[in-house]
């Protein structure tokens, strides 16, 4: 009889019939979808966990402030009110008047440090979820007030809207996101190594608050240079003072309330944080005062030797940043890229109408990219509109804001003259606007200058304003000395294929911050920020600014004392001395077993020990 095979019903998965790729891709297919299983439920997890343990964010509202509300128009805007020791305010862009706000006394600066002094003594002993969670509430406020704070920013310093949304709200949300995330781990006591002699010693350093520190910080960015500096000093346990600029006296009230409130939802004391405004003659009470532990100092060169000699009479130690005339380099390799570039160099040239201190005051191209360059650079800096960005939607559509006065306007048409005299091209602008609806508004043309060489002024004096100032050289290594020839060291750009080139530009630049193949990227990310040279010294951001902002304390204490392993001092030179000869001899070995090169001369050593023992 025939034998019928029958077919055995297999349980579960089975592969029969499948090739060997069908089985590699059912295999991948089954792999994918459990990593993605787990990753997703590992990510859920992690937020959930995050979410329990982060503190609570209470959130809370500031009144936000209006001009007087009677549109009056000043004929000559100034600061000085005639008559007056009153800060008189009012908006670059339109010359609209703001209203008056009185200057500092010393008498009043004395009460704003006895203020923040005693309310830093209680809040020197908060924890650092105490501090991350007024830093949590601020951080909501501004997402949730963003608007608004660029609004006022933009009517007290006459920048754009989107100007005042990255140099105002990214960097100061950035600078709350880095500190929320790695300032505890940068303040945490710090573990040192020992040697031989010393191995049952350990050593820490460990990050104390100053007590109440200062501030004097610029104009060009009212709001994140106001909160910068604040924000770094009471996460490390300090009380503040800042000299807001008397350019931005209007909206550093409203600025510094933004803070004051996180403070108060929290319930620690607001007088924590003090904002004074003065006249320059008197900021240098503040200063050299005695009860200022350090100094933060943004401005210019002239003045922060002013500040540096007034905090010498106590003995208070400075962070100058001075601004620079920072350079882009363009190398021959970057020449397939230019079109990006090019967007790169425009806004580092003109944001904030070019009132920037790590803003790009040079752009240095070598020969195979440089007409090209300028080719690019021409009609894209003639069709900038320049104006008011809280016009009528129909007028709104400006690329550059006003200049926060007209103070350097002679100053920038001379060096302009200048240039073209000795030998530069004027390719747009290179004059104050008049602008036709904002007649009190103060406006400087953007501003095309090629052909500038390293011996004009223009291209040693930081013009602060918007002008785009281009320059040729012969080759890489003629970029950095192009780069390097002014008395200033601030940041750089460097674009060109990564490689040996880039490497040795960036080596080759005397500067504390470069960017490669992109624009101050540096202060994104919250890299230590700060200069060499004629653009200062001393570091804020990250980790360098926060320990900066605290007394660091060494401790070297015994490891095993609990052991009885302590220090004991040898009976051959304990005082007084009984033999100097054998002391001296006896001290020398020690110094051979502890320092000795190679085994043979520690050898010798406690040889030599043993013989004066």
């Amino acid at each position: 009889m025939e034998e019928v095979e029958v077919p055995v019903q297999r349980e579960g998965f089975y592969l029969d019939g499948m090739t060997d790729d069908e089985v590699w891709w059912y295999l991948v297919i089954c792999v994918s979808a459990a990593l993605s299983f787990v990753a997703i439920w590992m990510y859920y997890g992690i937020k959930f966990f995050t979410w329990l343990t982060s503190e609570e964010i209470i959130k809370y509202q500031i009144e936000i402030p209006n001009p007087p509300g009677d549109g009056r128009v000043m004929e000559k805007p100034s600061i000085k009110a005639p008559g007056s020791t009153a800060i008189q305010c009012y908006a670059p862009a339109t010359g609209e008047f703001l209203g008056l706000v009185n200057p500092t006394t010393p008498e009043g600066i004395d009460r704003a440090i006895e203020k923040a002094q005693t309310s830093q003594e209680k809040w020197q002993n908060t924890t650092f979820a105490q501090r991350r969670q007024v830093l949590r509430c601020l951080l909501q406020h501004i997402l949730d007030n963003q608007e608004e704070i660029c609004r006022v920013a933009c009517l007290d310093s006459g920048k754009t809207m989107i100007d005042a949304t990255l140099g105002e709200i990214l960097v100061t949300v950035e600078k709350l996101r880095w500190t929320l995330r790695h300032g505890e781990k940068a303040l945490k006591p710090s573990s040192r190594p020992t040697n031989l002699l010393m191995m049952y010693k350990k050593n820490t350093v460990v990050y104390e608050p100053l007590g109440v520190v200062a501030a004097l910080v610029s104009w060009n960015y009212p709001f994140h240079n106001l909160l910068g500096p604040m924000i770094s000093a009471i996460f490390a346990g300090n009380g503040i003072v800042v000299k807001a600029s008397e350019n931005t006296a209007w909206s550093s009230n409203y600025f510094s309330l933004i803070v004051k409130g996180a403070l108060a939802v929290c319930g620690h004391n607001t007088n924590l944080v003090q904002v004074v405004t003065t006249w320059p003659q008197t900021a240098n009470y503040l200063t050299s005062h005695p009860s200022i532990s350090h100094v933060t100092f943004i401005g210019s060169r002239p003045v922060a030797k002013l500040v540096a000699a007034s905090a010498a009479k106590s003995l208070t130690p400075v962070v100058a940043e001075l601004g620079g005339k920072d350079a882009a380099i363009v190398l021959d390799s970057a020449a397939k890229d230019l079109p990006r570039i090019v967007e790169i160099l425009l806004r580092g040239t003109f944001q904030a109408a070019g009132q920037n201190c790590i803003g790009i005051e040079r752009i240095v191209a070598t020969p195979l990219v440089y007409d090209q360059l300028v080719m690019m650079l021409e009609p894209r800096i003639k069709a900038l509109r320049v104006g008011s960005a809280l016009d009528a939607p129909k007028d709104s559509q400006v690329d550059v804001g006003a200049m926060i006065s007209d103070a350097s306007f002679d100053r920038l048409e001379k060096l302009i003259a200048s240039a073209i005299k000795d030998g530069a091209q004027l390719l747009a602008g290179g004059k104050r606007l008049e602008h036709p609806v904002h007649n009190s508004g103060h406006y400087f043309q953007p501003t095309l200058l090629v052909g500038v060489t390293p011996e004009m002024a223009i291209a040693n004096e930081e013009c602060f304003g918007p002008i785009c100032v281009v320059m040729k050289a012969k080759d890489a290594e003629d970029t950095c000395r192009i780069a390097n020839a002014p008395d200033f060291g601030l940041g750089a750009s460097v674009f060109g294929k990564p490689g040996f080139t880039v490497d040795a530009v960036v080596k080759h630049l005397k500067t504390g911050m470069v960017a490669v193949n992109d624009f101050a990227v540096y202060y994104a990310v919250q890299l230590p920020f700060g200069g060499q040279r004629g653009s200062g010294y001393g570091r804020f951001a990250g980790e360098e600014g926060l320990r900066g902002l605290c007394n660091l304390k060494a401790v070297c204490e015994d490891r095993f004392f609990w052991m009885g392993v302590k220090t004991v001092i040898p009976e051959q030179v304990r005082y007084p001395i009984r033999d100097t000869k054998k002391g001296y001899e006896f001290t020398r070995a020690v110094v051979e077993v502890g320092y000795g090169v190679g085994p043979w001369q520690k050898v010798k050593g406690l040889l030599r020990m043993r013989k004066n023992s």
